[in-house]
């Protein structure tokens, strides 16, 4: 019997909730679909992007050293998420229009369009529509 499996998940760390919620939802127009308070300074916040995704970023606050080390550059310098798109020149008007700052401009490679903009904290995205 074959296991069905799927990545729900993935942890983002940031420096703060409401900072993190208000970037990922007003500029980058994601969903909250869950915000629990475990205890004064821990939550679950799970956010995702608008679509049929099933893979949502789980964001949480740094709470060592150690941790807040690693806020903004989790890949060490690499492209960490992946935005795909159905409509690439929408989305990417719409981030422009929201201030998300975009460090590698749109270009057409073999599998689709694709820029590179951060977020927040400087981790790198990148937004594509792919050409299949």
């Amino acid at each position: 019997m074959k296991m069905k499996q799927h990545i729900a998940l993935i942890t983002l760390i940031v420096d703060d909730y409401d900072e993190a919620i208000r970037f990922y939802s007003d500029k980058l127009g994601f969903i909250i679909t869950e915000d629990t308070y475990i205890d004064k300074d821990k939550r679950w916040v799970v956010i995702s992007p608008e679509g049929t995704g099933s893979c949502s970023l789980l964001l949480a606050k740094a709470a060592t050293e150690e941790q807040r080390s690693r806020i903004g550059d989790q890949t060490g310098g690499r492209v960490a998420f992946f935005l795909y798109t159905d409509d690439f020149w929408r989305d990417y008007k719409k981030l422009l229009g929201s201030d998300v700052k975009f460090i590698r401009d749109p270009k057409k490679e073999q599998y689709g369009i694709v820029a590179v903009f951060e977020d927040l904290y400087g981790n790198l995205w990148d937004l594509i529509e792919t050409s299949t």
